[in-house]
């Protein structure tokens, strides 16, 4: 078989794999036809097809190239299901995650995440065994940038510049989407200072379990087999549908993940890095978890 039939194939491949495997199944048949599936069923589907697409990958050449991300997908999924189904209902999580006080629910809802990234790390490792190919260092936060016409981005521009006008831009239009949707009292800094030393917290180390769970790893294993730009494309569809349900949510935060989610990862392939990934994330969950702290807003608009 010719390279570039068994690239075109390897990606379509991925695309029908992610796609598949995303929260899509999930969100088709409850907005659609109103029909409820579990976070099970959709594990148990997303098991289904990683592992269907394994199985090829060990014996249709090409396929091969996909053997080490459809790994970490499969582990992922499966660790997401133990950690959040067996963990997350033991007596004593369950007591945590439903205390009222945002300083104890978030923080144990993010203590199990962690869990999900360390072994997402670790899988890392065995397969890479060097940290600075799947972006856990800092990286050369003022590398060359790509141009990119839409944003505005010429030849020359650099990300310590450009991430600095990205962090200040981004956080407008999240606070922007936050201010319209939860409607809160002008007292809300008032309000959310008893709060903030846990939103901190609590921001740092969700933009470090997402950034590593669903950039850092899908980009480390998919800029070989597929490219960086189909790299980034498929993580970003798959980071912004994951979002549907999250804060943002519905289509426009589906549509707001998705190009944070692609931007974030230029970031990271560009600068070989996890820097600026992780800060202008940290900057939107600093935000976003201060309405959450007071109240203002809940996750799918409620």
């Amino acid at each position: 078989m010719k390279t570039g039939e068994s690239t075109k194939i390897s990606l379509i491949a991925a695309w029908a794999i992610v796609l598949g495997a995303s929260l899509l199944p999930k969100i088709i048949p409850q907005e659609i036809f109103h029909q409820t599936v579990s976070f099970t069923t959709q594990t148990i589907i997303s098991f289904c097809l990683i592992s269907i697409g394994l199985l090829l990958a060990f014996v249709w050449e090409p396929l091969n190239r996909l053997r080490s991300f459809l790994v970490l997908f499969l582990v992922l999924i499966c660790v997401q299901w133990v950690v959040f189904t067996q963990f997350g209902t033991l007596p004593f999580y369950k007591s945590l995650l439903h205390n009222p006080s945002f300083n104890i629910y978030m923080l144990a809802e993010l203590s199990l995440k962690l869990i999900v990234t360390g072994v997402i790390i670790a899988v890392l490792f065995m397969i890479k065994m060097n940290r600075a190919a799947f972006f856990l260092v800092k990286g050369n936060i003022s590398a060359p940038i790509e141009p990119v016409r839409w944003l505005g981005v010429g030849k020359g521009e650099n990300w310590k510049k450009f991430g600095l006008i990205l962090s200040v831009c981004i956080s407008l239009g999240t606070l922007a989407f936050l201010i319209i949707a939860g409607r809160p009292p002008l007292d809300i800094v008032i309000k959310v200072l008893p709060f903030l030393p846990a939103v901190l917290l609590a921001a740092a180390l969700n933009a470090f379990n997402e950034e590593m769970t669903y950039k850092a790893s899908f980009l480390s294993l998919l800029e070989g087999p597929v490219g960086k730009t189909q790299s980034l494309l498929l993580m970003a569809a798959y980071f912004g549908i994951l979002h549907f349900y999250g804060i943002p949510y519905g289509i426009v935060g589906v549509i707001m993940a998705t190009f944070l989610g692609w931007i974030l990862g230029k970031s990271m392939l560009e600068t070989r890095g996890f820097w600026w990934a992780w800060f202008i994330h940290f900057l939107q969950d600093v935000m976003i978890f201060m309405f959450l702290a007071i109240g203002s807003i809940t996750a799918g608009g409620g």
